[in-house]
């Protein structure tokens, strides 16, 4: 699947991006150069490859050293809400882009 100038320019206004041609270009680029390697990765044969849970269980049984999951940093919502222009029941409220 390759991209052309006018995809790009298309998900730009999408996005609310301005970008240059020398952008343009670069990004057209970058883009077709991953789905390259996308295709690339499709092409390989898996057939009977089992899926990894974890990327450690191809090492076999290994004990995963995870630190506990415990909140390290107060909640500070309101503290960051304050400069906000517009907010309602905890949430910041924006402008509508999509129609």
């Amino acid at each position: 699947m390759a991209l052309t100038s006018q995809d790009i320019e298309r998900v730009a206004n999408l996005a609310r991006l301005e970008l240059r041609s020398d952008e343009t270009d670069r990004v057209l680029g970058q883009l077709n150069g991953f789905f390259a390697l996308v295709a690339q990765m499709d092409a390989v044969n898996t057939e009977g490859v089992e899926p990894l849970a974890h990327p450690a269980a191809a090492l076999g049984q290994v004990a995963l050293r995870l630190r506990d999951d415990i909140a390290s940093e107060p909640n500070q919502r309101e503290a960051s809400q304050v400069s906000a222009p517009s907010v309602e029941r905890g949430l910041f409220l924006v402008p509508r882009v999509i129609e």
